[in-house]
C-alpha cells in the first residue's frame, strides 16, 4: 500500500461482526443466528448496516459449535450471493475438534481471513482451549499455502509473544493483523489499561482490532477508537445492548458501532477498504 493510500485510510475504521460464536444460544438471546440461512441473512443485514468483516462460527442441529465443513461451505455460498463482506472463518468453533477438522474448511474454501488463536488457555474456568505449538505451526503453513490472512486472536499478553516467535520462524507473515479478545474468563480482563499494554507490544506495521466480552463491550470499543484501532461487535461477544436489555439483532450492535465511529470523527471502512487496509490477497 503506497503512502497516499495509507494516509487516506488512517481515519477508516473496520467494523467486524461476530454473529454467532460457539456458545451463546437462543435461550441467551433469541436473535442469535444458528443455521446457515439465519447466519447468511444476519450477515447481509450487518453488511447493510456497515460491517466490513464477518467472523463466522457454525452450529450443529443441536445448537452446539461445530467445524462441519459442509455448513461452512453452505453459509459462505449464501453470503456471497448477498454481499461482498470480507469473510473470516473461525478455526476454533468446537473444543472437541481435531487439528484436521479445524483447518480443512480453510483449504477447501480459501476465505480471505481465518482466526489464529495464538496460545493455549484455561477456558471459562472449566476446560482447556488447546492450541498446541505443533497445531499452530501447521495452521500457519496452511494459511500461507492457501493465502488466508490470519486474524491473530490474543486473549492474554503471552499470546503476543507467541506470535512474535512464529513471525520470526516465518509461520506468520508480516504485516500481521491482531484481534484483542478481552474479558474471557481465563484470559486478560476487559480494562483500558490492559488494552493499552497489549497495543504497546505489537510489532511495527501491524493492524489491530479489539473487543470486550459482556460488560466490557462499550469501554473497550470506545478505547479502541481512541487508540486508533478497529472494532468488533456481535452476539458472540455480548448478547446485551445495555444493562438489562437484550440486543435486538447483530445489526443493532453494528448500527451503534457506526454511530460511535462517526462521533469519533472517523469513517466506517467498506469491505474493499478493509481489504486494502489489511492487505488481503486478491481473489479470483
Amino acid at each position: 500500500m503506497n503512502n497516499k493510500m495509507n494516509n487516506s485510510m488512517n481515519d477508516k475504521v473496520i467494523i467486524t461482526v461476530a454473529t454467532t460464536g460457539a456458545f451463546p444460544t437462543k435461550e441467551h438471546n433469541p436473535a442469535v443466528p444458528m443455521t446457515p440461512e439465519e447466519i447468511a441473512q444476519d450477515v447481509y443485514e450487518c453488511w447493510q448496516a456497515g460491517a466490513a468483516i464477518a467472523h463466522l462460527h457454525m452450529r450443529d442441529d443441536n445448537g452446539l459449535g461445530t467445524m462441519d465443513k459442509a455448513r461452512f461451505k453452505k453459509t459462505v455460498e449464501l453470503i456471497k450471493q448477498k454481499c461482498d463482506i470480507v469473510l473470516n472463518l473461525t478455526t476454533s468453533g468446537d473444543l472437541n475438534a481435531t487439528d484436521e477438522t479445524r483447518m480443512e474448511h480453510l483449504i477447501e474454501l480459501k476465505p480471505e481471513m481465518g482466526s489464529y488463536d495464538c496460545g493455549t488457555m484455561n477456558w471459562a474456568h472449566s476446560t482447556v482451549f488447546m492450541n498446541h505449538p505443533a497445531f499452530l505451526e501447521k495452521l500457519g503453513q496452511v494459511m500461507i499455502d492457501n493465502q488466508v490472512k490470519p486474524e491473530i486472536e490474543i486473549f492474554d499478553a503471552g499470546m503476543i509473544y507467541n506470535s512474535l516467535y512464529y513471525m520470526k520462524k516465518g509461520i506468520i507473515q508480516a504485516p500481521a493483523h491482531y484481534q484483542f479478545v478481552l474479558g474471557a474468563p481465563g484470559g486478560s480482563t476487559a480494562t483500558v489499561e490492559n488494552l493499552v499494554y497489549l497495543k504497546s507490544q505489537l510489532p511495527a506495521g501491524s493492524t489491530w482490532s479489539a473487543l470486550g466480552i459482556g460488560q466490557g463491550h462499550i469501554p473497550i470499543m470506545l478505547a479502541a477508537l481512541a487508540l486508533g484501532g478497529h472494532i468488533r461487535v456481535g452476539l458472540e461477544d455480548n448478547v446485551f445492548y445495555a444493562k438489562g436489555r437484550l440486543a435486538k439483532s447483530n445489526a443493532e450492535l453494528v448500527e451503534r458501532a457506526v454511530r460511535l465511529v462517526k462521533e469519533a470523527n472517523k469513517e466506517v471502512a467498506s469491505p474493499d477498504e478493509a481489504r486494502a487496509i489489511l492487505q488481503l490477497k486478491a481473489r479470483v
